[in-house]
């Protein structure tokens, strides 16, 4: 639509009321100042024809009003700026951090939890953890198009608890949501419950103390450094890219895996060649994955002795036909609407230690969990045609249309084998994780 204006073509969009300000925060990332829009009072989702025609009619008069009225547009392009520096006065300095940590949420830079105070000197000091310069922008971050610099970055680690020793890992990882196939314009702005989880490979794990084992995606002092990791990558989200809850950020209910996902690889514990190897990275690499979650399911099993077992149970947490991405190949691949490519979604099979060592024993490759979890977990095409889009469907796979005359027929839940994919993390306890995925993971090296 912004193109169209763009060439002097009248356009017009509905808006409901809740998602105005995030209409007019788009328009400015689209390129015009002003994008042409009417009001209704509630979104389209739900409705019925008959529920729609009459908030339709109900905005005719200014539909017509913003056709035949041309807006004005004007070009908008962020420049790189330095960081702004912020003058707060108090009694002392925890008084002044208070005072910042309440402005700092009044303007939407926070995420509820207190930050830690991003004053020059803590900042350069972070930006001793990089030999790059501070002004160099690492990439153009969706869906606000915030010029990501390395000041910027080393910013909100700072705010996040991070160390300057952390600050390369953050550098990759907004490299690895920069990328195209990560989709980070249509995950940051769904109104999903879209969490980033990054995971991370190689000598830096040790390094740096990241947990790998129990309570890895969990709080306390064992995963310290695995919060504020993902704790900075969800600031980053904010205050560079511009994905404000209530502003770009359109989530419907939210989840509180959005705060924070970080977690290393248990390698140790693994049957398989590390995750980032797998990826085409040395084994000595320190590498980081930015994978995109809709939510978590546990797969508890602590009674199954075989492969095939443990994969009956996972394939109960991958038949959720509640998520999006289960079935939703049956409309075509997704494109990212400003790269222009064609990515799968990916969902993550986080392996226990116990099970993996079911594997290990009974000598299955990760071919073989992906093969056995493509075969079974399936739906009948009813279930999962009845939450795609049907017109999709038809135009985009017309081999299958003799699938409406069997509706029964069971169905991958995901396109191919290789949309499963498999890292092995976690404590001793029979209790795998199921990630339902957005999108492709990707890799990063940390230099």
């Amino acid at each position: 639509m912004a193109e169209m204006e763009k060439v002097g073509v009248p356009t017009v969009a509905f808006v409901a009321r809740s998602f105005e300000k995030d209409w007019q925060a788009s328009a400015k990332v689209f390129g015009v100042k002003a994008l042409p829009w009417v009001t209704v009072p509630r979104p389209i989702v739900g409705l019925t024809a008959e529920d729609i025609h009459p908030l339709v009619d109900a905005a005719f008069d200014t539909l017509v009003k913003r056709l035949t009225q041309p807006m004005a547009h004007e070009a908008v392009e962020e420049k790189a700026v330095p960081a702004e520096v912020i003058a707060i006065e108090a009694e002392d300095r925890y008084a002044a951090l208070e005072h910042m940590n309440h402005m700092f949420l009044d303007q939407g830079w926070g995420d509820g939890f207190p930050l830690w105070a991003p004053t020059r000197e803590r900042v350069d000091a972070m930006l001793r953890g990089t030999k790059r310069a501070p002004s160099e922008t690492v990439v153009v971050l969706a869906p606000g198009k915030g010029l990501a610099t390395v000041e910027k970055i080393a910013v909100n680690a700072v705010m996040a608890g991070c160390q300057p020793e952390h600050l390369p890992v953050l550098l990759a990882a907004v490299e690895a949501i920069g990328d195209p196939r990560f989709m980070m314009r249509n995950v940051a702005m769904s109104t999903g419950a879209h969490a980033p989880l990054m995971i991370v490979n190689g000598p830096i794990v040790d390094k740096l103390g990241i947990n790998s084992g129990r309570c890895a995606l969990g709080p306390g002092a064992p995963s310290a450094v695995n919060t504020v990791l993902g704790r900075a990558i969800r600031l980053i989200y904010m205050n560079v890219g511009h994905a404000y809850p209530g502003h770009m950020d359109l989530d419907t209910l939210g989840s509180p895996t959005k705060y924070s996902m970080c977690l290393g690889e248990n390698t140790d514990a693994s049957p398989w060649e590390p995750f980032h190897v797998e990826k085409g990275f040395e084994r000595e690499a320190s590498v980081v994955t930015m994978f995109t979650t809709y939510a978590l399911s546990e797969v508890e099993d602590n009674y199954g002795t075989t492969p095939q077992a443990l994969l009956n149970t996972t394939s109960l947490s991958a038949r959720n036909a509640g998520v999006k991405s289960v079935g939703y190949w049956l409309c075509g691949w997704r494109a990212d609407p400003d790269a222009r490519v064609q990515v799968k979604d990916k969902h993550l099979l986080i392996v226990c230690p116990v099970h993996a060592a079911v594997y290990k024993k009974h000598k299955w490759s990760k071919q073989d969990v992906r093969d056995y979890l493509y075969k079974h977990a399936r739906m009948p095409f009813e279930q999962l045609i009845a939450k795609t889009e049907a017109a999709a469907f038809r135009k985009s796979h017309p081999q299958l249309q003799w699938l409406w005359g069997s509706p029964q027929t069971l169905i991958p839940v995901l396109e191919t084998p290789d949309c499963f994919e498999i890292m092995v993390a976690g404590g001793m306890g029979g209790r795998s994780t199921y990630s339902y995925g957005a999108g492709e993971p990707v890799s990063r090296l940390i230099e």
